[in-house]
């Protein structure tokens, strides 16, 4: 059947994407190419599998104008459907884990998709887990398909017939192994479909986040329960109806802390900004290449564009509240302040900025509390309710400068002070500034504790 209307060139440019030789990285004998599918124009292998399910379903008569599509997806596959369904003329809803980056949000809703965002922290058969929310939706709205990655066949067809060709021809047909990851399962079924046909010597290597129970169900046949991970887009808690394990010879399980730092890694050494997901993929990567004794060539993938998550993956502060990127350990209140200055990490406005800088800093940040310096020295602290106090009867007030609207009141303790001490302050509604011989450190806040306390409970 036809199309609501011919659709923009910008689709053609799906899939076909480049492949290029790691060179910075330790490949062992291995020779390793990262097939760049960050370069889809909706800037992940997903766009792949969300023309070939549309197309299908189009072609099936379940799809039809006026028509729309819905899924439950960890960003991707719901940026890949927003961009082909949209652009076709289709209405999109999408349900998206609370985990996800901002940035996938933001870039959904900015494609006109409708996005409706539910519990990570629940698993199959919760009425709030992902998939079952989205497909109770489908079937609540006329007209609606459910896109349903996880058993649509039309998933894995996009990598049988796309990706498993344009590999092949790339490694001008001298491969050995390719590694990947599973979400939906779609890229790992594909590809072995397509090899088994043309290269069965062909073996791949599953990268699976710590959590995800797919790792041990490849090297032991059996799995606990899942666990919990922050890599988006691949790992599951059950095995995906359209999974074919059967050219799995490894796996390999990442934490999150080597995902997040290979991401990091490859953008810096190689100049190539990718997700948490291509953290994963990359650490597996190079595990399997040093563990080589016979030089082999090796492909994996960086799956969608770094700049995607920029909030997460290169966010220095995210990363240290996420316990991800280590800080130094002072064995005092200086490990509870969450800004600390000597990281350069502080927020924080002179005593003759103007309340607008302040205002903004507070926004840019997502921060409703400032230390107002002068100089080396805390001079105050500027709050939401100090400003709002101070500007609310005439808003040209917001020229005045911080220095007018700042408590000066400040209650200071040294890193040595006793917790007890420090739930003194916060019990009055303070804020404690760390300081000792005149070094101030940072500030620390309720929500700083409790999240010291959330770090001393997973430690137990």
């Amino acid at each position: 059947m036809s199309v609501p209307f011919d659709p923009p060139g910008v689709l053609r440019l799906i899939g076909n994407t480049p492949m290029l030789q790691a060179t910075r990285l330790d490949t062992g004998l291995c020779t390793l190419f990262l097939k760049l599918e960050s370069q889809n124009p909706g800037g992940s292998i997903k766009d792949r599998i969300a023309v070939s399910m549309i197309d299908g379903a189009e072609a099936r008569g379940e799809l039809t104008r006026g028509g729309t599509i819905v899924e439950a997806t960890a960003g991707n596959t719901g940026l890949g459907l927003a961009l082909v369904g949209r652009l076709k003329g289709y209405k999109v809803l999408l349900v998206v884990p609370d985990k996800m980056a901002v940035e996938k949000v933001q870039q959904l809703k900015a494609l006109g998709a409708d996005v409706r965002i539910t519990r990570s922290d629940v698993g199959k058969g919760h009425p709030e887990y992902y998939q079952d929310l989205a497909r109770r939706l489908a079937g609540e709205i006329s007209g609606a398909f459910f896109a349903n990655q996880f058993e649509n066949p039309d998933n894995p067809l996009a990598h049988e017939h796309g990706t498993g060709p344009e590999i092949w021809e790339q490694t001008e047909h001298q491969l050995d192994a390719i590694v990947v990851g599973v979400g939906s399962s779609g890229t790992l079924t594909g590809l072995t479909r397509y090899f088994r046909r043309v290269a069965p010597h062909v073996g791949f290597v599953l990268a699976d986040p710590k959590g995800s129970i797919l790792g041990d169900l490849i090297r032991t046949g059996s799995h606990g329960p899942a666990g919990s991970w922050r890599v988006e887009g691949i790992g599951e808690d059950f095995v995906p109806a359209i999974a074919d394990f059967s050219a799995v010879r490894h796996a390999y399980t990442i934490d999150d802390t080597e995902s997040f730092a290979m991401a990091r890694d490859l953008y810096r050494r190689e100049g190539i900004a990718g997700g948490s997901s291509t953290g994963t993929l990359l650490a597996a990567a190079l595990a399997y290449c040093r563990a080589q004794t016979q030089p082999k060539r090796v492909v994996s993938f960086v799956c969608d564009t770094g700049t995607r998550y920029l909030s997460k993956v290169y966010n220095d502060q995210w990363m240290r509240e996420q316990e991800l990127l280590a800080r130094r350990h002072h064995g005092d209140l200086r490990d509870l302040i969450a800004r600390p200055v000597e990281e350069g990490s502080l927020i924080s406005v002179g005593t003759q900025d103007t309340l607008l800088t302040a205002l903004n800093r507070m926004r840019a940040a997502d921060v409703s509390l400032l230390p107002v310096m002068d100089r080396d020295r805390v001079a105050g602290l500027l709050d939401e309710a100090d400003l709002l106090t101070h500007v609310q009867q005439d808003p040209a007030r917001f020229k005045d400068s911080a220095a007018a609207a700042m408590t000066a009141a400040v209650e200071t303790l040294a890193p040595s002070a006793p917790l007890s001490r420090l739930r003194e302050v916060l019990d009055r509604g303070l804020t404690a500034v760390i300081s000792d011989g005149g070094h101030f450190h940072g500030l620390i806040t309720r929500i700083d504790l409790i999240n010291h306390l959330r770090r001393s409970y997973r430690e137990q």
